[in-house]
């Protein structure tokens, strides 16, 4: 129960925190050797087939419709063929196997053993309770899963929970506000926050010629200048999808209350920290390129 006033962006600082080191395996290479294992090969194919597999053998469309910023013809290139490779269940055991390796590979034994990251998944989970299934494709299907029995395990099944379910709510602000995928995706970029264009071009299938015919749509609409920065226009509309996702996410934040919510920010900045000193991100990924 909440004991104290909860900072309007308190959720999304600590969601920033907790998704840092969620994200940390889709570019472990423990990842692709277990998927590789398996017969996926393709990074592609193993990005779509890790987050997509707790909703079963879905096809293109389904894909593209949660994941929201890839390509469909990226997608359908993959989906639904890479479940002939591997089935959902196997591809879910070996992303935990990956994750597993990965975090003891970033983190270190003392840290993925220490009081606190028991301490910071039963937070998370905890916060994860006020999570609710409708309209949240993505968290709906992770929330059918069993939560880990190794505290660094069950961190990580918790910030997938609260990963996902701040991510479909994003989805709908996005919808709301008439940015399409790659809209989404420019737009972001502009803000320095997001991902290059380089890293764009390269795991969600758009081209220059994509990047450019987007960019030309948000200046009509008067959001980017004809330098690409956003305008003031564009930087409110940035703000209020941030505000809306926020609004949107708050049950899990409010439900573990202002102290716990603190503490498990506090928790999650220093593993992600520690994360990222040890290497978990390519150098470029991030910034307007």
């Amino acid at each position: 129960m909440t004991t104290a006033a909860l900072d309007p962006r308190s959720g999304r600082r600590c969601h920033n925190a907790l998704n840092s080191l969620h994200a940390t395996h889709y570019f472990a290479p423990e990842l692709g050797a277990e998927l590789g294992a398996l017969g996926v090969t393709s990074p592609r194919a193993v990005n779509f087939a890790v987050r997509a597999a707790a909703l079963g053998p879905v096809g293109a469309g389904a894909v593209t419709a949660t994941f929201y910023n890839y390509k469909y013809e990226l997608v359908a290139r993959h989906v639904p063929a890479v479940w002939e490779t591997a089935a959902p269940g196997q591809v879910l055991a070996a992303r935990t196997r990956a994750v597993d390796a990965s975090l003891r590979r970033l983190l270190g034994e003392e840290t993925v053993t220490c009081p606190e990251m028991a301490e910071a998944a039963e937070l998370a989970l905890r916060a994860a309770e006020a999570c609710s299934r409708g309209g949240r494709p993505l968290y709906a299907a992770h929330a059918d899963l069993p939560v880990p029995d190794e505290p660094h395990l069950a961190y990580w099944h918790a910030t997938t929970l609260l990963r996902e379910h701040r991510g479909d709510g994003h989805l709908a602000a996005l919808i709301a506000a008439d940015l399409d995928g790659l809209e989404a995706v420019v737009t972001h970029t502009a803000t320095g926050r997001g991902m290059t264009p380089k890293w764009v071009f390269g795991t969600r299938g758009w081209s220059q010629e994509d990047w450019d015919a987007a960019t030309g749509r948000l200046r009509e609409r008067g959001l980017l200048d004809q330098y690409g920065e956003l305008t003031e226009a564009g930087r409110a509309l940035r703000e209020e999808i941030e505000h809306r996702t926020d609004v949107l996410d708050r049950a899990p934040y409010e439900h573990l209350g202002a102290p716990g919510v603190a503490r498990l920010t506090d928790l999650a900045r220093a593993f992600a920290g520690a994360a990222l000193a040890a290497g978990a991100y390519p150098a470029d990924l991030v910034g307007k390129g």
